[in-house]
């Protein structure tokens, strides 16, 4: 335990002042943009479309599944109660 306290009593460097960190988080920023590797035009297109037809296809067997639920749970209980 005495070596965590002494640990945390430590002196911490001076605070930067405003300017001076929003300088570095900018260059930061810059230098880590430049490891990005973006994808190509076609690559791009290519993946637009996945996700398009993708979200298309999850669209249509959430609104089946809701019709033959609704089917199941509104109707068939109805004509049991009857």
């Amino acid at each position: 335990m005495a070596d965590n306290a002494s640990l945390t009593t430590a002196s911490a460097p001076a605070a930067e002042p405003l300017p001076a960190r929003i300088g570095g988080f900018v260059t930061s920023v810059r230098k880590e943009l430049a490891k990005v590797t973006w994808p190509t035009r076609p690559e791009l297109i290519k993946a637009t479309r996945m996700i398009i037809v993708l979200a298309i296809a999850l669209g249509v067997f959430i609104g089946l599944l809701d019709y033959v639920l609704q089917l199941i749970l509104v109707e068939g209980i109805a004509r049991i109660a009857r």
